[in-house]
């Protein structure tokens, strides 16, 4: 049985600055008297930020500088809140100084490190938010995700521990809200049994809210959004998109699974295993009902495009020529799962066998390394996987256009190729 308990979503675009927090807590002020646990990403581009702090930690004055920069502009934003409000000016200094020790620590492994500092861009804004709204009378309690969400030890792609993930939801976060109406954490983080923090992926703060709505048997989700809903493309890149007003749990895996952005992949299933009721909503329109997903819709949609950037393709063979069997397969996809890698489409021919992959931090070197002893490989870099559900030709043959192919698949109701750019040929 369903709990009253919701669960909202803000992302970094609804916590960007001083107006966007305002925003958020005139839309929390209409909810004052439901019970809701607020999960917020880190504000506007401050993983960007941390990312290249991370990435520079050894150039000392270069680090420090972009640090300062990213301290001075998360106190600006809580200077126009709240002045100089000596109670939040002390969380944020101790939240930097975190940052500070993490990256002065002697670990090598550079996945460890990123997970100690980017994860203290939630914290902050958290703490911003949790701060703006007990100052509107809103009583609010904080929670630290990292005592909540526990998860295996590969950093910067955690894989939730759900016993005793679940146990912690139970005995740490329900009794809150016998006591208030509001309790706010962080999406994105997680922590080892040993306490030291994790993230569970890039855009991962959707799947926090699935998680703990899963745990709390919320009454419903709501992901709040600079977009109206569910689109049927992505604005910046289509004309003429639309939003989809309702959306069925298969459908929504589905737009997921073949690159849409507008939900975190992983989102989805521990809601369809409670049927609970997602709504992709905008902050910039809080009235309007933007995109329910459920199990009681019907499955019939237009098209809906997604474009994948930053792809891979890796044409794999074995050196002996021998075929690609199951052994072959067992060897490489332990790999991949080793560097979590997400294969977005692969294809085998008797002795060769080609994956694409998205190419995180160049992780596809790194896998070709793995394998050299025992495959020949060859990567084609800086590709596009473009997808379409529900295709029509006429839609296909233009996106094709000025594009050469280089790996092609459909199934019932979808079609996908890797491709690449290719100037169009025009007679002299």
């Amino acid at each position: 049985m369903k709990n009253q308990i919701r669960v909202f979503k803000f992302g970094g675009a609804s916590v960007k600055d001083a107006d966007s927090i305002g925003n958020v807590v005139e839309i929390l002020r209409q909810h004052k008297d439901d019970k809701i646990l607020i999960v917020v990403s880190a504000m506007g581009k401050t993983t960007n930020k941390l990312e290249h702090i991370v990435a520079h930690r050894k150039d000392k004055e270069k680090c420090q500088n972009k640090l300062n920069e990213t301290k001075e502009a998360h106190l600006s934003v809580t200077q126009t809140l709240f002045g100089e409000d000596q109670v939040i000016l002390d969380v944020l200094n101790d939240l930097f100084v975190e940052i500070e020790w993490a990256l002065e620590e002697e670990h090598e492994e550079y996945d460890f490190i990123y997970d100690q500092v980017v994860g203290i861009g939630e914290l902050i804004s958290s703490r911003i938010l949790w701060y703006a709204l007990v100052k509107a009378d809103l009583a609010t309690h904080w929670v630290d995700a990292r005592d909540i969400v526990k998860t295996d030890e590969v950093y910067r792609e955690s894989r939730v521990q759900w016993e005793e993930t679940m146990n912690n939801i139970e005995l740490k976060v329900k009794p809150i809200f016998k006591e208030s109406n509001f309790a706010i954490t962080q999406g994105f983080i997680g922590s080892t049994n040993e306490n030291y923090s994790t993230t569970l992926g890039r855009e991962g703060s959707d799947y926090t809210g699935s998680i703990f709505s899963y745990g709390l048997d919320a009454l419903d989700m709501s992901i709040w959004k600079d977009v109206p809903g569910v689109l049927t493309g992505d604005p910046r890149k289509f004309n003429n998109v639309v939003k989809l007003s309702k959306l069925s749990y298969r459908e929504a895996i589905e737009m997921t699974y073949y690159g849409a952005k507008v939900i975190h992949p992983k989102t989805i299933k521990p809601l369809q295993n409670k049927n609970i009721p997602l709504y992709v909503r905008s902050f910039l329109n809080p009235e309007e009902e933007g995109t329910y997903v459920s199990a009681d819709v019907e499955d019939h949609y237009p098209p809906i495009v997604s474009i994948q950037e930053d792809q891979t393709l890796v044409h794999i063979s074995t050196k002996d020529y021998s075929f690609v069997a199951e052994h072959h397969m067992t060897i490489l996809f332990k790999e991949l799962d080793k560097l979590r890698l997400t294969v977005n489409m692969m294809q085998n021919t008797a002795i060769s066998f080609a994956v694409c992959i998205t190419d995180k931090e160049n992780r596809s070197e790194d896998f070709c390394t793995a394998i050299q002893e025992k495959f020949a490989t060859r990567r084609e870099k800086n590709l596009e996987l473009i997808s379409i559900r529900h295709y029509q030709k006429p839609l296909i043959e233009s996106l094709k256009k000025g594009k050469v192919i280089l790996l092609e698949q459909r199934i019932k109701e979808t079609v996908q190729f890797v491709v690449k750019d290719f100037p169009l040929m025009e007679r002299v």
